[in-house]
């Protein structure tokens, strides 16, 4: 009997159907950073080992990173998975001092850092919330903390595992973008990550597909949309350290890439890029989008040059992350849509009482099924506002359902506004304002209105060399949108701020609209 049993070591397992299957490119390596399956997992056992060995984790305990995308954050990640233990990748972008709160609340037992957050890490340990045991992931240990590569050259190479895990132990904690407060950490059990695996494979990946991880390992984006299905499937996964249209795109020739997942900010950014009309594609059998709604111009204007299959899917950090599903055929004929829920996902729609809302009609969105997580960390309050008594998680999105059964996002519910009485939706008028052929990203909000009680004001992004005055985009969107509808201001920026996954921050647009004078 295999005493690992069936959960839990997945790189264990991976190693022994593909040892000499390449796994991993850490780009930034350059040649270094090629890893097979069978090196990768004996850089998890050794890691694992020092967490054991030198650290006393054990399963439960908490292991936190602070890093850019790199083989450590996957050599981490899998290391837990050995032990039992939960990873916990924590945003880089995050103030200090929310980075003390965060690290007060989780009492990690080590935390692993890549030289470029080595002030932050030495203000958290001169306060209450240090951490007992450092790992430095890019150097020589330095202010009491080890040097990561000599550590996993010091540490016995035996495979490393907990036999007693089971499938509603909790593989990684991943934090949520909360509006007030402190994020939540959502429970990412080892059920979820095995289910989302099969949803994953059911309608998207290969086992031999090639990917690029570009969104930040601290994002469900990052680690579970397709990095971790792939591998535990024997696929190949391509790591970014950032965001780079143009490193992208060498990427995508040089590593001969089958399917990635984007953003639709960075579908526009790639489609800018000067690489992007030279770069192969031929290898790639579709793209992904996500995030919010891709407008059909971009895609027209992609496939000009590049006809390579869009699909459109949709997913959060407490539920798949892939929820739904678009396959290529309907990307143009249902633009806008996110497809229709994945295989082992229900999905319904309520109205504010609760009950089942009629035909198109727009209500919030629930999900349910074995891809859910498993509540908030420490926040049971929290929890049982996000799932229902029925086992039903509010997601606190509102969307419609056409004829077809095919779904289509609205907006959130905290983004709704009510102008004259009547709901306004900020996302139709952003889809509405990107079929302009000068507009390359636009984020609508409510502000107060002492006539309408709100109306909208929508900011917006241009494309390079177009031009657009506000009063002709205003009249653009009268002739598409019902009245109320149509925001009473349209104001042209450079730039618009975007979340570490590329979505616009509408709070922050919010909140510079509210201190205005």
């Amino acid at each position: 009997m295999d005493a690992r049993g069936y959960i839990g070591d997945v790189l264990g397992r991976a190693a022994e159907y593909w040892p000499d299957r390449l796994a991993v490119v850490d780009a930034a390596r350059g040649d270094g950073g090629r890893f097979s399956y069978a090196a990768l997992n004996g850089r998890a056992n050794r890691l694992a080992a020092w967490l054991r060995d030198a650290c006393g984790v054990r399963k439960g305990d908490r292991v936190a990173t602070l890093a850019h995308n790199g083989v450590e954050s996957l050599d981490a990640y899998f290391a837990c998975g050995k032990l039992g233990a939960i990873f916990v990748p924590l945003n880089w972008r995050l103030h200090p001092r929310e980075l003390e709160g965060l690290m007060a609340q989780l009492r990690a037992r080590a935390l692993l850092f890549s030289g470029d957050f080595a002030a932050p890490v030495a203000q958290l340990q001169a306060g209450p919330s240090a951490v007992p045991h450092l790992l430095h992931l890019d150097g020589p240990g330095t202010s009491g903390s080890s040097g990561y590569e000599e550590t996993l050259a010091r540490a016995p190479d035996a495979a490393v595992s907990e036999p007693s895990l089971e499938a509603e132990d909790i593989a990684c904690l991943l934090f949520t973008g909360g509006t007030t407060g402190l994020p939540k950490a959502a429970r990412i059990s080892q059920r979820m990550v095995a289910w989302n695996t099969l949803n994953t494979m059911v309608h998207e990946l290969r086992g031999g597909d090639v990917t690029i991880t570009h969104t930040p390992l601290f994002h469900t984006g990052g680690l579970l949309v397709y990095t971790v299905p792939l591998l535990i499937a024997g696929g190949r996964v391509v790591l970014m350290r950032r965001w780079d249209p143009d490193e992208f795109l060498r990427l995508v020739e040089a590593e001969r890439v089958t399917a990635f997942f984007c953003v639709p900010t960075q579908y526009q950014q790639l489609s800018q890029s000067p690489r992007f009309s030279a770069t192969d594609f031929s290898s790639v059998r579709f793209m992904t989008s996500g995030g919010a709604p891709l407008p059909v111009p971009l895609i027209r204007a992609f496939q000009a040059v590049h006809p390579v299959p869009f699909k459109q899917g949709f997913g959060m950090t407490e539920f798949g992350p892939g929820s739904f599903s678009m396959g290529p055929e309907h990307a143009v004929a249902k633009a806008g849509s996110i497809g229709r829920p994945n295989y082992f996902v229900a999905a319904r729609l309520v109205d504010a009482a609760g009950a089942e809302v009629q035909g198109g009609e727009v209500g919030e969105l629930l999900l349910r099924g074995p891809s859910m997580f498993s509540g908030y960390f420490e926040q049971p309050e929290e929890t049982a506002k996000a799932i229902d008594a029925g086992g039903w998680f509010h997601t606190g999105d509102l969307a419609r359902r056409d004829a077809d059964g095919f779904f289509f996002i609205a907006g959130r519910k905290k983004e709704m506004f009510i102008s004259g009485g009547e709901n306004v939706f900020p996302v139709e008028i952003d889809a509405a304002l990107q079929e302009h052929p000068a507009v390359a990203l636009a984020a609508t909000v409510g502000r107060p209105d002492p006539r309408w009680g709100e109306a909208g004001h929508s900011f917006v992004v241009l494309r390079p060399g177009a031009s657009a005055s506000p009063e002709e985009l205003i009249e653009f969107l009268r002739g598409r949108l019902a009245r109320f509808k149509v925001p009473k201001a349209v104001e042209i920026r450079n730039s618009l701020p975007l979340s570490a996954a590329g979505k616009v921050l509408r709070r922050e647009l919010q909140s510079e609209l509210a201190n205005r004078p």
